[in-house]
């Protein structure tokens, strides 16, 4: 930093304390961040963020999260609205893609990017809608939905697995940690789902919600609602699960704004029509 020449753009690997500024910036855009999200971001790949600065101020942001050797989702590009339009989210997105080297690259677009995203390799596989309402009841859970702590950590790993196109253990050791609830839904000894939900900005989070069935899934989406005390949750739907459309339309929740995921190329198969909500926009 010290060497650079007044007015340029330096791009350096961002600390947990550079994110929460980039966590503003999130927020001022409207993505409503889950108030504890970075440190699970970060327990996945701390090296993985990235943060551009001018004269030593911020100006722009990117994370490349790896996933193993196979795997990696972008999310966080993000430019300071005063200083768009110089380049310097371009460089800052050059050197983070660099960094994945031969892996399959993950995001979730806005409409507004998606063209450039285009330009860049990627591909449209599906779009997503934010649904935002009051879900569930207070009461007692069903006693087929129970704690992930009493179900067992490995149980719901296996089956996130099976989910979501990456192994991501050190993530979800955060995950499912305290100060997130995470319920799953467990028939004749068998994981059949699960769903987490976070404190967010603006409204508390679901995601993810993974589910053998449309049933499954509104057991678990009532549960997890009822945590928040009639309060409106906010999820993201992926639109070619026409099941988990229906639930969060039939559930009275409206979408927000709309996302595309995007890939570099073919990912891992998963379990796409267990996909009722997804993780984060962030980290896949």
């Amino acid at each position: 930093m010290e060497n650079a020449t007044p007015g340029q753009l330096v791009v350096s690997t961002a600390t947990p304390d550079d994110w929460r500024t980039v966590i503003e910036w999130a927020a001022g855009e409207g993505w409503n961040p889950g108030l504890g999200d970075a440190a699970a971001f970060f327990a996945q790949d701390p090296d993985g963020f990235f943060i551009g600065r001018v004269d030593g101020e911020p100006v722009s942001a990117i994370s490349l999260v790896h996933y193993g050797p196979a795997y990696a989702f972008l999310g966080f590009y993000l430019v300071r609205p005063d200083l768009r339009g110089r380049g310097h989210g371009i460089a800052t997105w050059r050197t983070a893609l660099a960094r994945a080297g031969d892996r399959v690259v993950g995001l979730d677009g806005v409409p507004a990017q998606q063209d450039n995203y285009r330009r860049s390799g990627f591909q449209r596989e599906h779009g997503s809608l934010r649904y935002v309402g009051p879900v569930g009841a207070p009461g007692p859970l069903p006693t087929h939905i129970r704690p992930v702590a009493d179900v067992g950590r490995d149980a719901v790993a296996a089956y996130d697995s099976a989910c979501y196109p990456a192994d991501r253990p050190r993530f979800l050791d955060v995950w499912l940690a305290p100060g997130h609830r995470a319920l799953a839904s467990v028939v004749d000894g068998r994981v059949t789902g699960y769903g987490v939900l976070r404190p967010g900005r603006d409204a508390p989070r679901v995601g993810p919600l993974f589910a053998d069935t449309r049933a499954d899934a509104e057991a678990l989406l009532d549960a997890l609602g009822a945590e928040s005390g009639g309060v409106a949750v906010a999820m993201d739907v992926p639109e070619t699960n026409t099941q988990a459309v229906a639930l969060a339309e039939g559930r009275g929740m409206k979408p927000s704004f709309d996302t595309a995921r995007m890939y570099t190329g073919p990912v891992r198969e998963f379990a796409r029509e267990r996909v009722f909500g997804i993780t984060t926009l962030e980290l896949g």
